[in-house]
């Protein structure tokens, strides 16, 4: 069988805003697989964050996969602009797209950015099922491990039966956790079967941040050997 391999994804919503070029240069020169960016409406979370012309201006500066969260209502609207600023991954919430996931999906794809689709903790995991069986799939799931909206907030280890489920059914699945990971978190999320790792205030947070994503990528190899 052949395995998943870890991605770690620095959440840049952690970082030092006024230098996000730099910021993300250095967490890529530090070993990160990818740049976690959170793009909040203000309407289907609380919290305001970035958009497309932040994502703009950070292309012209970074190769990177930029890894895009979309919590918003609306994510069709933002898919075409996303797609312009240069976003790599579009990932949208299952809450919001259960009548038109399947156009959602298709139209992401035509872009040439990689379709994946989140929920939020008390969304049944069932509910992302057919989006990954479906005839036109996203290709990763992103488990949230708090309530999305805000950094900071503590892991919740119930989420990781959520992970084992889609785990046991999709093996090469990329299967992404987002919320309270660190040194302290990462061993559970990772024996669950979570290969894609977002971390941010423990990343950015350390002393040494490159250690973390050293050790957070450790953890997912000794439990999803890739082949």
């Amino acid at each position: 069988m052949v395995g998943v391999s870890p991605k770690i994804a620095p959440s840049m919503l952690s970082s030092d805003f006024a230098n996000l070029a730099a910021e993300a240069k250095r967490m890529i020169d530090l070993g990160a697989n990818w740049l976690h960016m959170d793009i909040m409406d203000g309407h289907f979370v609380p919290n305001l964050t970035i958009g497309a012309p932040v994502i703009e201006r950070l292309r012209k500066h970074t190769n990177a996969y930029l890894d895009c969260h979309l919590m918003v209502t609306n994510p069709m609207d933002y898919v075409d602009q996303m797609a312009k600023a240069g976003a790599s991954g579009f990932t949208f919430h299952v809450e919001v797209a259960k009548e038109n996931w399947q156009e959602l999906v298709k139209k992401i794809k035509s872009t040439g950015m990689r379709p994946g689709v989140a929920l939020k903790p008390g969304t049944p995991v069932e509910q992302v099922y057919p989006l990954v069986e479906g005839t036109n799939p996203v290709e990763m799931v992103l488990v949230m491990t708090v309530e999305p909206g805000f950094g900071g907030q503590k892991f919740m280890p119930n989420m990781m039966d959520k992970v084992r489920a889609l785990r046991n059914k999709y093996p090469t699945l990329d299967i992404e956790v987002d919320g309270g990971l660190g040194p302290s978190t990462i061993d559970a999320a990772a024996a669950a079967g979570a290969n894609c790792i977002v971390a941010g205030s423990s990343v950015f947070g350390a002393p040494e941040p490159g250690d973390v994503i050293s050790l957070l990528r450790a953890s997912v190899e000794k439990a999803q050997p890739s082949t």
